[in-house]
C-alpha cells in the first residue's frame, strides 16, 4: 500500500502539467543499524542511568568516536543529519560528574537557534538520568550569547557550568578577551566541542581556526590542555578541514551506523520558473497533510513565495510561514516551537533552517534552485524522513550555469559526492587582525607554539613595525598597541559595516558591509529589505551611512564597474591545456562606474546612468591561464570575436568551480584581457573575492584541467545562441555581459583541450615577472612577496645633515591658537651642523639667514618641525619649507601609533634621560630677558631629538612606557625613509 509521500510523487510524475517537467527521480534504499557489541568506558553508574533510558547500546560510529574522545584524542565525526551525533559529545561530558574532580566542556555552534536546541537535548538527557550523581557543585549547562541579560551573564561567570553553550562571535568577544574572568573555567577545561564544523570554512573558517587557536593559548595560559570534539556533516575533507583548523592531528570517524529510511530524490526544470513551480508544489504537499519545507536561495524569495502561496492554502494558511535571517529572535524561535509541534504544516526558509535545529519529523523538502553544493542539498534533504520516515526531496532548477548543468547531466548530481571545504589560515588580513587580539589576551613570546611558523612570525615583524604590536625593550615579547581590537574584527568576513538608513523616519532598516554596498547600495540602487523596496539617495562611505527612502518602482538596477588587475607576485606555474596557467597574488582594482535601469516586467533596459564612486583595491590570491596568439590568431580566421570569448570563458569558470570545491561564486571574481600589460598575452583571471584570499584560486589553479573540460561539456551543450545564464551570462558581471559569444567560448575551450595537459610542476618565473621586479621571497607555505625595487639603503647617518628646534615669543593662547602658529613669533632658533659637530644659535633677527642654512642640508630632522616650527619661520621667509628634505620624528611616531608621545617621554624611556625645562617655562623666561635659559633649553632639546635619530637608525626603533608601565618599541625604519628621501630630494612622509 502506497504512503502519502508515495502518492504524492506518483501524481507528480502523471500529472500532465508537471510530470514532463520531471527529468529524473532516483530512490535510495533504506539501511539497517550497526550497533556495537559493548558501551564504551563511561562510569557505571552512567552506563545504569543510560539503560534506564532505555540506551542499552550504541551506534557503532558512537561507540568508537566516545571511546577515542575518552582517551583523550581530538575526534573529528562527519555522518550523515540524524545519525545521533549529539549523544557523541554529550556523554563524556556527563561522565565528568562522575569523576572527582569534574571539568569543564566549552560548546560552540554557529547559530544562536542550534546551541538553544542543543543546549535542551543536554538537560533532558542530564534530568533523565536519576538518580543524580554527587549533588553538583555547578549547573549542568547554560547558554552564553548576545541575547542573555547582563545580570544573567554574571552569575554564569561567577559560577561556571559544566557545559558552557556559546558561539564564535561571543568566544571572541566576551569569553577570551576577559579570560582573567573565567580562569578557574579555562584551568579545569577538558572538552571542547564544535559542532557543524563544515560551515567554518571560506573567510569564516579562516577566522575561526585564529579563534580556536587563541583559545588553545589561553588554555595552555591555565594549564589546560582540552580534547577536541568536531561534529560535521558529510564533506569531502572532515580530516584535513579539522587539523587546518585545530593545527592538530585528529581521528577522523565517517562510517555511520545509524539507519538511513528511503528517500526518493526528484529533480524537475520548470517551464515558468522555479519560484512559480515551488509554489505550485508546496500547496499540493501541504494539502495532502505533507509537512514540507521549502528552501530558497535569498530573503526575497523567501517571503514572495509565501505571500504567493498563503492565499491558495484557504484555511490552511495560518499554517504555512517563512524563515529567515533578520526576524527577530522571539519570532524565530515561535516559528521553530511550531515547526516541532507540528502546528505548523509548511515553512518557506533560505538557508537558516539548513543546520540542525531540531524541527520534528518532515516528509518533503522542495529546494528552489540548486543550494550551490552536495553538501548543502545533502543537509537540507536531511532535513526530512527523521526517524524512518519515507522522505522526498525535489530539486527545481534555476535558470543559472550550475542548475541547468544537473538538469542536463542528472545522473552527474546523483552519483556526486560532497566537496571539498577550503579555509586560509595564513590569510595576511586575518592573521594580523587575530595576532593583535592573541597579544591583548597575553603577551606574545618568541618561542610559543603560532610564533614558530615562519609565515606568523614575519606578520609579528611586520605588525611591530606598523606599531599595531609594541615589542618590549628586550626583545621577543610582543604587547597589543590597543586594550581591546576584538571589536574591530568580524568573523563572519563583513568587514566594515555601513547602516542603511531610511531619510524619512531615521529609522535603521539594515546593515550591508562597504564592498557589498558599493555594488548594491549605490546611489539609484534599488534596495530590498522584507519585502519593502528602497531607492538609495545617498551613500557617504566616510560616515559609513547609506540614506534610502521607500519606493516600488518598476524596474531593478545593475551595477556597471571597471576592474584593473596587477600581478604582484608567481608562487606557481604549470602547463594546463594548452595554456600556461599561473597562481600568485593580484593586486586588483574595481571602480563602480555606473548602473542600468531594467524593467520587472519585460526584462528590457530602461537606461544606463554614470556614477562617482571611491576605487576599491584589494590585494587577494589569484590563478590566471595565458592564452597562446596562436589560438586567438585561429579564432580570429574563423572570425570569431576573441574577447567574447574570453569573456565567456572567464564567466563559465567561476561559475562551475563550486562543483569541484565547497564555495559560492560569490566568492569568486574574475577578469579578462585580450592583451594585459605584464603578460603580453591574452590572459583570464579568476581570483578570490576576499582580502588576503581564502585559498579558493589555490584550489582552482589544482583543478583547472578538469574545470576546462567541465565547462567546455556544460557550455557546449547549452541550447542557446550567444550565452545565457545556463552557460556564460552572470547576473554580477561588471560590463552587462558584453561582450561575450557561447560559439565563441566552445571554440575557443576546443582549441585548448586539444593538447594534453602538463605535468604539475614548479618552474622559473616568466620572464615578464622577472621583468618586473617581482622577485620571490619565502614567506611560508605557498606564499610570496613582490620583492624590494628601487633604491636600497645606503651608509648612515648621511654626512650632511641638521637638527634644529626654536622657541617662540607667544603662546599659541595669545595668537588664537595652534593653528596660527606664524604669528608667535621665533625668540631664538638652535641648530645641531653634523659636519662639524657644533650647535649654533639664531635670534629673532637672524631668521632669514637660519632659513638659508637649513637649505644646504641633505636632511632636515626635528620633531615637530613640519608642522610647527616650520609654520613658526614662514612669517620671515617667501621660501616654501615644506619643500626641505625633512624627517620630523613626531610625524613619525604618529604614523606608526596613531597617536603622539612626547619628547620628554620617548627620551626618557629610550636615552634614560629628559628634558630640562617646557615650553611654558621657556616662554616665561622669554618675558624676562633670560635668552641665555632659553637657548641652554632649546639646545638640549636639539641634543635629544638628534640622540633619538641617531638611536632609530642603528637599531631600527625608538623605545618608550605605555599605559600598562611596560617599556616597549616603537618601530622605526628611518633607513628606508632616508634612502627614498635622498633619492628624490625631496621630503619623506611617514607609510
Amino acid at each position: 500500500m502506497n504512503n502519502p509521500v508515495s502518492e504524492y510523487l506518483t501524481a507528480l510524475h502523471t500529472s500532465d502539467r508537471y510530470g514532463p517537467q520531471v527529468v529524473a527521480r532516483r530512490r535510495i534504499l533504506p539501511s539497517a543499524s550497526c550497533y556495537s557489541e559493548d558501551f564504551p568506558p563511561l562510569d557505571p553508574a552512567l552506563r545504569q542511568g543510560l539503560q534506564s533510558l532505555g540506551i542499552n547500546r550504541l551506534f557503532s560510529h558512537q561507540h568508537q568516536a566516545i571511546s577515542e574522545i575518552l582517551a583523550g584524542k581530538n575526534v573529528v565525526v562527519a555522518t550523515p543529519t540524524a545519525s545521533g551525533k549529539s549523544l557523541i559529545y554529550n556523554l563524556p561530558v556527563v561522565n565528568e560528574l562522575y569523576t572527582a574532580t569534574p571539568g569543564h566542556a566549552l560548546y560552540i555552534f554557529p547559530l544562536k537557534a542550534l546551541a538553544r536546541d542543543q543546549m535542551a537535548a543536554l538537560l533532558r538527557l542530564g534530568a533523565g538520568l536519576d538518580p543524580q550523581p554527587q549533588q553538583r557543585q555547578q549547573p549542568l549547562a547554560a547558554l552564553f550569547d548576545g541575547d542573555i541579560p547582563a545580570r544573567e551573564r554574571k552569575k554564569i561567570t561567577s559560577r561556571p557550568p559544566t557545559a558552557l553553550i556559546t558561539n564564535p562571535e561571543m568566544l571572541h568577544l566576551a569569553l577570551l578577551p576577559y579570560h582573567h574572568n573565567w580562569a578557574g573555567f579555562f584551568a579545569s577545561l577538558r572538552y571542547v566541542v564544535i559542532d557543524e564544523v563544515h560551515s567554518y570554512r571560506g573567510v569564516f573558517g579562516s577566522h575561526m581556526s585564529w579563534v580556536i587557536r587563541r583559545l588553545q593559548r589561553i588554555a595552555a595560559h591555565y594549564g589546560a590542555r582540552p580534547t577536541f570534539v568536531l561534529l560535521s556533516a558529510t564533506i569531502g575533507n572532515p580530516g584535513e578541514l579539522a587539523e587546518m583548523l585545530l593545527g592538530e592531528e585528529v581521528s577522523v570517524i565517517t562510517e555511520s551506523g545509524a539507519p538511513q529510511a528511503e528517500k526518493e530524490l526528484v529533480l524537475l526544470n520548470p517551464w515558468n520558473g522555479a519560484a512559480h513551480a515551488a509554489g505550485q508544489l508546496l500547496e499540493a504537499a501541504m494539502k495532502r497533510g505533507l509537512r514540507t519545507i521549502v528552501y530558497t536561495k535569498s530573503r526575497k524569495m523567501t517571503e514572495l513565495i509565501h505571500l504567493w502561496s498563503a492565499p491558495r492554502l484557504g484555511g490552511l494558511a495560518n499554517r504555512l510561514s517563512a524563515y529567515r535571517a533578520g526576524f527577530l529572535p522571539e519570532e524565530r524561535r515561535e516559528i521553530e516551537e511550531k515547526l516541532f509541534s507540528g502546528e505548523l504544516l509548511g515553512v518557506v526558509s533560505t538557508s537558516a533552517l539548513e543546520l540542525g535545529i531540531d524541527i520534528g519529523d518532515l516528509d518533503i523538502c522542495i529546494l528552489v534552485g540548486y543550494p550551490g553544493s552536495i553538501l548543502a542539498t545533502m543537509q537540507r534533504a536531511g532535513r526530512v524522513g527523521r526517524g524512518r520516515r519515507h522522505s522526498a526531496t525535489v530539486l527545481i532548477g534555476g535558470e543559472d550555469a550550475l542548475d541547468q548543468y544537473f538538469m542536463r547531466t542528472p545522473e552527474d548530481f546523483f552519483t556526486r559526492t560532497p566537496e571539498s571545504a577550503v579555509l586560509n589560515h595564513f590569510n595576511p588580513a586575518i592573521v594580523d587582525q587575530h595576532l593583535r587580539c592573541a597579544a591583548a589576551e597575553n603577551v606574545l613570546i618568541e618561542n610559543e607554539k603560532i610564533l614558530k611558523n615562519v609565515t606568523i612570525r614575519e606578520r609579528v615583524d611586520i605588525l611591530s613595525k606598523k606599531g599595531s604590536l609594541l615589542e618590549t625593550a628586550s626583545g621577543g615579547t610582543w604587547l597589543a598597541a590597543g586594550r581591546y581590537p576584538h571589536r574591530q574584527v568580524s568573523l563572519r568576513g563583513g568587514g566594515r559595516q555601513m547602516a542603511i538608513i531610511d531619510g524619512q523616519s531615521g529609522e535603521i532598516v539594515g546593515e550591508i558591509d562597504a564592498i557589498r554596498g558599493m555594488r548594491d547600495c549605490h546611489p539609484g540602487a534599488v534596495y530590498l529589505h522584507r519585502t519593502t523596496s528602497y531607492l538609495v539617495d545617498r551613500f557617504d562611505f566616510e560616515s559609513g551611512e547609506v540614506v534610502v527612502h521607500r519606493e516600488s518602482p518598476l524596474f531593478f538596477t545593475r551595477p556597471l564597474s571597471e576592474k584593473r588587475t596587477e600581478i604582484v607576485s608567481v608562487t606557481s606555474r604549470r602547463t594546463c591545456s594548452g595554456t600556461e596557467l599561473f597562481c600568485g597574488v593580484l593586486k586588483v582594482s574595481e571602480k563602480i562606474t555606473g548602473f542600468q535601469r531594467w524593467h520587472s516586467r519585460t526584462r528590457k533596459l530602461l537606461g544606463t546612468f554614470p556614477l562617482d564612486l571611491p576605487e576599491l583595491v584589494i590585494e587577494t590570491e589569484g590563478t590566471w591561464l595565458e592564452i597562446p596568439a596562436e589560438v586567438l590568431d585561429g579564432l580570429e580566421k574563423r572570425q570569431y570575436h576573441v574577447m567574447a570569448a574570453l569573456h565567456a570563458l572567464e564567466h563559465a569558470l567561476i561559475a562551475l568551480l563550486p562543483l569541484f570545491i565547497l564555495c559560492d561564486s560569490s566568492d569568486l571574481g574574475g577578469i579578462s584581457s585580450p592583451m594585459h600589460p605584464q603578460t603580453e598575452k591574452a590572459t583570464i583571471f579568476v581570483y578570490d573575492g576576499h582580502p588576503g584570499g581564502i585559498g579558493l584560486s589555490q584550489e582552482a589553479y589544482q583543478l583547472m584541467d578538469k574545470l576546462l573540460r567541465q565547462a567546455h561539456r556544460t557550455v557546449e551543450s547549452c541550447p542557446c545562441e550567444n550565452g545565457c545564464p545556463s552557460c556564460v551570462h552572470s547576473s554580477r558581471c561588471g560590463s552587462g555581459n558584453r561582450p561575450i559569444d557561447r560559439l565563441a567560448c566552445v571554440a575557443l575551450l576546443a582549441t585548448l583541450l586539444q593538447s594534453p595537459s602538463g605535468r604539475l610542476e614548479q618552474r622559473p618565473l616568466p620572464p615578464h615577472q622577472e621583468s618586473a621586479g617581482m622577485a620571490t621571497a619565502h614567506l611560508g607555505p605557498g606564499r610570496t612577496e613582490k620583492g624590494l625595487s628601487g633604491p636600497q639603503p645606503r651608509a648612515f647617518p648621511p654626512g650632511n645633515f641638521c637638527v634644529f628646534d626654536l622657541e617662540t615669543i607667544r603662546s599659541a593662547e595669545e595668537v588664537g591658537g595652534w593653528g596660527r602658529a606664524e604669528r608667535m613669533g621665533m625668540a631664538l632658533a638652535v641648530l645641531y651642523d653634523s659636519p662639524s659637530n657644533s650647535f649654533s644659535c639664531y635670534r629673532d633677527v637672524d631668521a632669514s639667514r637660519l632659513v638659508q642654512k637649513l637649505q644646504q642640508y641633505s636632511l632636515v630632522v626635528g620633531f615637530n618641525n613640519k608642522r610647527f616650527d616650520n609654520r613658526v619661520l614662514s612669517a620671515y621667509t617667501d621660501a616654501n619649507l615644506s619643500q626641505l628634505p625633512s624627517i620630523d620624528l613626531l610625524e613619525e611616531v604618529h604614523g606608526h601609533l596613531g597617536y603622539r608621545l612626547s619628547l620628554h617621554r620617548l627620551a626618557e624611556t629610550t636615552l634614560g634621560t629628559g628634558k630640562s625645562a617646557d615650553g611654558l617655562q621657556s616662554l616665561q623666561w622669554v618675558r624676562e630677558g633670560r635668552l641665555d635659559l632659553v637657548e641652554r633649553y632649546c639646545q638640549r632639546d636639539v641634543e635629544i631629538t638628534r640622540d633619538l635619530f641617531l638611536y632609530a637608525l642603528q637599531h631600527g626603533f625608538l623605545l618608550f612606557t605605555n599605559k600598562a608601565g611596560h617599556r616597549v618599541r616603537l618601530p622605526l625604519d628611518l633607513k628606508r625613509r632616508m634612502s627614498a628621501l635622498l633619492q628624490a630630494g625631496r621630503p619623506a612622509s611617514p607609510a
